[in-house]
């Protein structure tokens, strides 16, 4: 929480950057917790803003009495006392204060019904913040959605599940009563791992993929924070979100969780049972990915011509795998691998088994190259979520994505 508040709502310009009226409003439903961390709010206006130009807006502001320094200062310096409800306004508002975030919520907010929309003034000339406070306070549903949406991109290192019966059998989106008792079953095991409850399932979907974006929290964390009187602390329970990926094409699970393997295990098994009616259904330890067209096919495995979206690809870092009772991993890394390997006559040796590799990618959208990570077993990691379907398909014209059923890690 700490962390959160300190990062853009400590600093009077960027709560000035809301329009008066809006930043009032949001922070209305906590006036009395900044009453007693000593900030007077202003009263909320009682009838509908007339947007202000010029030079003559910092004396509205000024006018409607506005402690600009001391909300930042009560900002900065949260306790134990510090509403949630107030965290997520400024976290969502905060999130979604972008041109980007804004344009996400105006086509949504054209989506709704005429009577609906009349309620929501945005006024003459939004800013983005503007736009994102209005929608927080209005209609939070449509905040949050689009959030978790813009949050999938985000996510970009995946592991990999592969029907246990080959195609398996095909997705359909999940009921409203499906994904609460999805939510139930987390919030269980999410509580068991410390992790407390009020999980959350977005599903988006799109021509051949659907994602889900689960909203959950993270282990407890105690920060230090800095107030009036000195230095304090502050408990609290972070939020985190994971993303799952269900391909229509080749049926198969693909997550992104950070490291907690138990996480992984909870959402494979779960979304099987709920989904597909059978917990194993996407069963742990097959392989998704190898490595060793490295070896068999050399340069002619990095070939990319004929993937729409691809320009380059260039071998970077090889990681062998030579066994033995040291686990004794070698790590090779050149700005060309392959032309390293031909100046000094050499080639992949047989011997040890490539257990990773990282590669350059050239995108026909974009000039900057940007890396890959594929391991020999069901991990990919990409720059960006949208690379990934380029990738893939490489991956699997050149044989470095094996068939669901040809082969177990």
């Amino acid at each position: 929480m700490a962390t959160f508040i300190l990062r853009r709502f400590t600093n009077p310009a960027t709560l000035k950057s809301i329009r008066h009226d809006n930043l009032v409003a949001l922070l209305d439903r906590h006036r009395a917790y900044f009453t007693r961390r000593g900030v007077a709010l202003a009263q909320p206006a009682a009838g509908p803003h007339k947007a202000t130009h010029g030079s003559a807006a910092p004396k509205v502001e000024a006018a409607n009495g506005i402690d600009y320094e001391g909300m930042a200062r009560v900002l900065m310096t949260p306790d134990e006392t510090t509403p949630r409800d107030l965290i997520d306004d400024l976290f969502f508002v905060d999130e979604m204060a972008t041109p980007e975030g804004m344009d996400a919520l105006r086509e949504e907010l054209d989506k709704l019904p005429l009577a609906r929309r009349k309620t929501i003034d945005l006024g003459p000339d939004p800013t983005p913040a503007d736009v994102a406070v209005m929608v927080r306070l209005h209609a939070p549903d449509i905040l949050e959605s689009k959030h978790a949406e813009s949050l999938l991109v985000s996510k970009r290192s995946f592991q990999y599940f592969q029907p246990a019966n080959g195609n398996g059998t095909p997705f359909t989106r999940p009921t409203d009563k499906q994904l609460r008792n999805l939510e139930a079953v987390f919030d269980d095991a999410f509580d068991n791992m410390k992790r407390g409850r009020n999980s959350k399932v977005f599903v988006f979907e799109r021509p051949d993929e659907v994602w889900m974006l689960v909203r959950h929290g993270d282990p407890c964390k105690r920060e230090g924070a800095l107030e009036s009187s000195g230095s304090s602390s502050v408990y609290y329970r972070p939020e985190v979100f994971d993303v799952i990926r269900y391909d229509r094409r080749t049926r198969e699970l693909s997550v992104s969780a950070g490291s907690c393997k138990k996480i992984y295990d909870l959402y494979r098994e779960k979304i099987g049972l709920h989904f597909f009616g059978d917990a194993l259904h996407f069963p742990a330890g097959k392989a998704k990915f190898t490595l060793d067209p490295l070896r068999t096919d050399g340069e002619s495995s990095l070939v990319c011509v004929d993937v729409d979206g691809m320009e380059e690809v260039v071998l970077r870092e090889v990681h062998y795998f030579w066994g033995g009772p040291e686990h004794e991993v070698e790590i090779r890394k050149a700005s060309n691998f392959f032309e390293a390997l031909k100046r000094k006559n050499r080639k992949i040796p047989d011997s040890a088994r490539i257990s990773k590799a990282k590669f350059e990618v050239k995108f026909t959208d974009s000039k900057a190259k940007r890396m890959v990570t594929v391991t020999n077993s069901n991990v990919t990691s990409f720059t960006r979520d949208s690379d990934s379907t380029a990738v893939e398909a490489w991956m699997t014209r050149r044989g470095f994505a094996l068939v669901a059923g040809d082969a177990d890690a």
